[in-house]
């Protein structure tokens, strides 16, 4: 059924494109109601204002979801890029953290949550206790979700080529193998042949991603001996102990495993960085510049605890890669293309 187009005077204000944006980004309206705190109904009567206005659909439901149409993905852009230009414009000219207010999405994964997510929020409750942190999966799709405005900060290992983001480094890693100290690999160094020949319990991620040593392995045509496949390094410890199996995860979070675990180097180490990412959407937003300073100053802050407290344990991985660890935020930001 084709919906009317509204006359040019119809009431349509930027509140009700936050309203967009939120259930395109929730694809809910039951929840994007929640996050306003609002009735369903009112989601409801605002979207079926703007079907009106934008003589489109806008949302379709599908499956128990609700999906927008392709004219929505292209509103849902433009919309981001003019509530961004209007927040800008009404920020006051010298932003204060304690009274500020206001929500940031972050994607990340578990790698940043563990590492340094505790850090951040004692900050920003120090700091800034009125700004709120929402945080989504990143995996492989983290460009693409600050690309539609699903986020407005990247931590990950992803560093899109294009001239609309910027980075910041914020650590180097590399990848390390970790088994049970009783493990038969754990006293001597382990060999390619070795890494080859054992029983993995293989970090995938999920989706497309591919880690780095396993594309490494794959252009040497090699393939690992995987028995369990699992979507996340959370819970690796318990799952290689007092069993004979192996895994290869970052050295960072390796570092934070807990009982009897032996850390050696990986034959592909695969070094790589975590960079902070964000696009000219938010890249002038006082807010944002002082959010973005205050994750870095989270970052070092933790890689500083984490030199002068590291407790002891079994690492066989450290003097081999002391190079590779070393890393406190890189002081510069780029763009990553021209």
């Amino acid at each position: 059924m084709e919906l009317p187009l509204a006359e040019p005077s119809s009431n349509m204000d930027l509140a009700a494109l936050r309203v967009l944006v939120l259930v395109h980004q929730l694809r809910s309206f039951t929840s994007a109601a929640a996050q306003l705190d609002v009735n369903q109904s009112a989601v409801s009567y605002t979207i079926e204002k703007l079907r009106r206005f934008f003589g489109d659909p806008l949302f379709f439901r599908q499956g128990g979801r609700v999906i927008p149409t392709e004219r929505c993905d292209g509103l849902v852009v433009q919309a981001i890029d003019l509530l961004a230009q209007f927040d800008r414009m009404a920020a006051p000219a010298v932003f204060c953290p304690s009274e500020a207010e206001g929500t940031v999405t972050v994607a990340c994964n578990y790698y940043e949550r563990l590492l340094w997510l505790p850090t951040i929020l004692r900050n920003l409750q120090r700091e800034a206790p009125g700004l709120r942190l929402r945080l989504v999966q990143a995996t492989h799709l983290g460009p693409d979700l600050l690309k539609s405005g699903e986020a407005d900060l990247l931590m990950g290992p992803i560093v899109p080529e294009a001239s609309d983001y910027f980075c910041r480094t914020l650590v180097d890693d590399r990848y390390v193998c970790v088994m049970d100290a009783a493990n038969p690999l754990a006293p001597a160094p382990l060999t390619a042949a070795d890494y080859l020949a054992a029983r993995h319990v293989t970090v995938s991620y999920g989706a497309d991603w591919r880690s780095g040593y396993m594309r490494d392995l794959e252009a040497e045509g090699h393939a690992l001996n995987t028995i369990i496949d699992v979507p996340s390094p959370a819970g690796i410890d318990q799952l290689l102990a007092g069993t004979d199996l192996i895994s290869t995860i970052p050295a960072r979070l390796a570092a934070q495993l807990t009982g009897q675990m032996v850390h050696l180097p990986c034959p592909f180490p695969a070094p790589f960085r975590i960079s902070l990412v964000w696009t000219t959407r938010t890249h002038h937003a006082p807010m944002h510049a002082w959010l973005r300073k205050s994750l870095v100053d989270s970052v070092r802050t933790t890689l500083h605890a984490t030199t002068q407290d590291q407790p002891a344990r079994t690492d066989r991985a450290a003097e081999a890669g002391a190079g590779a660890m070393s890393g406190a935020p890189d002081a510069s930001v780029m763009k990553t293309a021209t």
